[in-house]
């Protein structure tokens, strides 16, 4: 009976070790998924108005997937909290960065040339965008950017040409509805 009791308490110690060696997880670090839940964090800390939060976020999530197009995203989100507190000049790259890691998102774009703006730099990057005419993709900024100084024809004019010439980009129907809106604007001006 004695030799059961110490058989029966020895197995018992042993029991864990024998259930948790089939199951021993392997942790493995997603930076991908880490950094989408980091862009989450920061988006609702945005909506919470903890823009400091939300701007360690965005950039947290930035260093974990920096070269990925999701990270465009996040570029813009830093961006568009730099602008709601007040600093354009900070914005700039960020709105930069956005469109050179995807080029095809018109809300990019739209951020940029609004920060140009802001900084007193659209006529100086208007007059560099025209001259850069070999990117197609130059053209959306040139109509943004006459858009922002109060030219809305040449603004339509220009969105027109590019959605003319490059009618298959992804990025075109969203130019068609931004030209319809302006369209819109300037039939109600007058």
């Amino acid at each position: 009976m004695k030799k059961f009791f110490i058989l029966l308490f020895i197995l018992l110690l042993k029991a864990p070790v024998f259930a948790a060696g089939g199951t021993i997880a392997t942790y493995v670090i997603d930076p991908e998924k880490n950094a989408f839940d980091h862009n989450n964090k920061g988006v609702m800390y945005v909506e919470e108005k903890c823009y400091y939060a939300a701007i360690q976020e965005f950039k947290m999530a930035i260093t974990l997937n920096p070269k990925k197009q999701a990270t465009a995203v996040y570029f813009n989100n830093l961006g568009k909290v730099y602008m709601t507190i007040g600093y354009p000049e900070l914005a700039l790259d960020c709105f930069h960065n956005a469109v050179v890691q995807y080029s095809l998102n018109f809300e990019y774009y739209q951020n940029l040339a609004e920060c140009y703006k802001k900084l007193g730099q659209a006529q100086n990057r208007l007059s560099y965008y025209k001259s850069n005419g070999s990117n197609p993709l130059n053209k959306i900024m040139v109509g943004l950017l006459y858009e922002q100084l109060g030219n809305k024809k040449k603004a339509v004019i220009t969105f027109d040409e590019f959605a003319m010439s490059e009618p298959n980009l992804v990025i075109t129907p969203a130019v068609k509805q931004h030209i319809q809106k302006l369209v819109y604007e300037l039939q109600n001006a007058n």
